[in-house]
């Protein structure tokens, strides 16, 4: 039997009638764009640990097909979870005589630095932002002021909105799929659900959209959906026009959680809104922002002892 076949089976069989809809969908594009391609004519008593270690390491090196750079240490995991995984199963039913996945060796997870725009490219931001006619892009801004993903703003409803009481409620999240359609699913951990409170400055402005809104998102665009990968183009082509770096949609959550610090949020009310699992997810990320925010407050306390002094 071919891996090919193998891992078709094992997807629908085992994978797709235990866990949820994003976690099949997940480890069917993962199959389909990676593994099937690369390593799927092998025989599957062929597969041995040399051959997924090369193939691993060809990931990590040009495995990605938009750019022909490698694919991250977080995405090749994932790939590896999915063929051990597979594999561990043909094993336990009897169609391998042996199991020797676990031989290869996996990339180091690298903590992703967090990377946000400083005040000016806010400001600047915010600005192009507003005198911009596209409904859509303030979004953006939206997400500067409350931290949420992108999927969880673009599967945002206007009953996801309470103009009242001047909250959201988080409790869906959306992904591209094929043919670009968008697939809804709920946040992947219990934490990611929660109730983020919306500046009041903002509340006028959600009025003024929700009152000639033509679909029942937030975020649209000539009365239809956005897909995730078109308002990432559009964000990165908002930033070359400003001539601002380019940085991910996702800095501007972290953009959130760093400018939230420095004005003086404590980091466990940050972190509820957030959707973190703890504070402690939470500190490590930003503490780089937390210091230099407590080295701000010390050097202002600084001056005081300035003028004693003098």
């Amino acid at each position: 039997m071919k891996y090919k076949e193998w891992i078709e089976i094992w997807l629908y069989n085992y994978i797709k009638p235990t866990n949820k809809t994003r976690t099949f969908e997940n480890y069917k594009q993962m199959i389909d764009n990676h593994i099937i391609t690369k390593i799927g004519d092998f025989e599957i008593m062929e597969i041995t640990p040399l051959i997924l270690q090369n193939y691993l390491t060809e990931l990590l090196q040009i495995g990605n097909k938009l750019n022909g750079r490698g694919l991250s240490a977080s995405t090749v995991n994932l790939i590896i979870t999915i063929i051990q995984n597979s594999l561990k199963t043909a094993f336990m039913i009897g169609i391998i005589k042996e199991y020797t996945a676990n031989r290869i060796k996996r990339p180091k997870l690298k903590q992703a630095s967090v990377s946000c725009f400083n005040m000016l490219e806010q400001r600047k931001i915010e600005q192009a932002i507003f005198s911009d006619k596209r409904d859509k892009m303030f979004g953006i801004v939206l997400c500067l002021y409350t931290g949420l993903r992108i999927g969880e703003l673009l599967a945002l409803t206007w009953d996801d909105i309470n103009l009242i009481s001047g909250s959201i409620s988080v409790n869906k999240t959306c992904y591209d799929g094929k043919n670009n359609n968008r697939l809804i699913f709920e946040p992947k951990t219990e934490s990611s659900k929660r109730i983020i409170p919306i500046p009041k400055q903002l509340i006028p402005i959600l009025k003024s959209k929700k009152q000639k809104h033509k679909i029942k998102y937030v975020i649209e665009e000539n009365g239809k959906m956005i897909t995730i990968r078109s308002y990432q183009r559009s964000f990165a082509l908002l930033l070359k026009k400003l001539n601002i770096s380019h940085k991910g949609f996702h800095s501007l959550r972290h953009t959130f959680a760093t400018r939230a610090l420095e004005s003086g949020m404590d980091v466990k009310t940050l972190s509820e809104i957030l959707g973190h699992k703890n504070a402690t997810i939470t500190l490590n990320r930003y503490v780089h922002s937390l210091m230099e925010h407590k080295q701000e407050m010390m050097n202002r306390l600084g001056k005081m002892l300035n003028k004693n002094v003098a």
